[in-house]
């Protein structure tokens, strides 16, 4: 399996004209197998940067999308406005209602924007799922995620309304994209509310391989407890990695540890940063 992946979306941007950030995360992807979309930002930014990329979304085969918050999906209307009729892979949580609620914050609707007759009729073809599967030749996207670590607790201030009250959304919808190589893996996390090493666990379970070449995308280390962080990152540096490179939920100070940690195999994943296969 041979790739060259172009981040769309992200929180940052680094030396580009004319391209905007958001905070969010997407990625085109080009393959041998065709072009897909995983994930599509909050909708400010992929028809603008993906102009400014010269990326044709209407060669996309298929949209992946990692879980159901705003800033994955707010920009599949825009995208099937270009994609017309096309698969999108979602775990059926996709339409849940969800809450952010933060200390002297008011409750915020962060779910997907659109209602699901509403992409219908704009050609998304909804492709449901809760388990590992393979979309394409060597391309898998993981479904649920296994809990296992004592230490990754999640968001406590991502919520779910249960009558009159609030209690943390467990965040089940939660998947990452993971390309087989003959290199090695390459692991495309779209927030990692499973935890990141739940879900480098999952993955090796899965596919047998323990070598990642890359992983890239949010780690939402940048919203949980300090302990959960340094576990996180302690544990991290066990595994085989050749480079790791953050974005959007990773927060800046989870960053400059990260930057500490790994050295030369750091590095950001802003806005129009390419992944490459080996």
């Amino acid at each position: 399996m041979k790739f060259k992946a172009t981040v769309l979306c992200e929180n940052y941007v680094i030396g580009n004209t004319g391209v905007i950030a958001e905070h969010g995360w997407s990625i085109f992807f080009e393959t041998n197998h065709g072009n897909f979309l995983f994930d599509t930002g909050q909708g400010k930014a992929i028809i603008n940067n993906a102009r400014i990329f010269n990326i044709d979304l209407s060669s996309v085969k298929a949209i992946m999308l990692s879980h159901h918050h705003f800033d994955h999906t707010g920009g599949l209307l825009d995208a099937l406005s270009v994609t017309g009729q096309v698969d999108v892979y979602a775990h059926p949580e996709l339409f849940k209602e969800s809450y952010s609620v933060r200390e002297n914050d008011k409750k915020r609707y962060i779910g997907i924007p659109f209602a699901r007759p509403i992409l219908e009729s704009y050609g998304a073809q909804f492709k449901f799922n809760t388990t590992w599967q393979e979309i394409l030749p060597g391309i898998y996207l993981t479904g649920e995620i296994p809990r296992i670590t004592e230490f990754e607790n999640g968001d406590k201030n991502l919520v779910i309304q249960k009558g009159n009250q609030f209690e943390q959304d467990p965040i089940m919808d939660d998947q990452a994209l993971v390309i087989k190589t003959e290199k090695g893996l390459y692991l495309i996390l779209g927030c990692a509310h499973s935890g990141i090493i739940n879900t480098l666990n999952y993955v090796i379970e899965k596919t047998g391989e323990d070598h990642f070449c890359a992983i890239v995308g949010g780690t939402h280390l940048g919203s949980v407890s300090k302990e959960q962080l340094h576990k996180s990152v302690e544990a991290l540096k066990k595994y085989d990695i050749d480079s790791i490179g953050v974005s959007h939920c990773t927060g800046l100070n989870a960053s400059m540890i990260l930057a500490r940690e790994f050295k030369e195999k750091f590095f950001f994943c802003n806005v129009g940063t390419v992944i490459q296969s080996k």
